[in-house]
């Protein structure tokens, strides 16, 4: 199964985890959202290993693709690394994860259906 791994931006902590707390019904069907204080693999791959889990996903794969984006996507990382620096210590930077099920139910509650 392939996977889907972005950095989709920067959030205030709280308003991250109030996010997140609203759509916990739909997170367990749709992508799931990763935050860190920082913008390195490691601190994603962390972020990544503890939802796997109880998602079903396979460990292994989530990891292979989110170290392909981080290798294939230089210029958007570093993009995403200096707005973080730029917002400050209140916030976090994002990344969306979710398989081919998961991002067709991200995708369709966006368009409201």
């Amino acid at each position: 199964m392939q996977y889907s791994f972005e950095l989709v931006g920067i959030a205030p902590i709280l308003n991250f985890f109030n996010h997140q707390y609203n759509t916990e019904a739909q997170r367990l069907s749709g992508a799931e959202y990763l935050a860190t204080h920082r913008c390195t693999l490691d601190a994603f791959l962390e972020s990544a290993e503890t939802v796997v889990p109880e998602r079903g996903w396979n460990l292994d794969r989530v990891v292979d693709d989110v170290i392909e984006f981080w290798l294939n996507n230089a210029e958007q990382v570093n993009h995403w690394k200096q707005r973080l620096q730029d917002a400050g210590a209140d916030t976090l930077l994002i990344g969306r994860l979710g398989d081919y099920k998961a991002m067709q139910i991200e995708f369709e509650s966006l368009l409201g259906k």
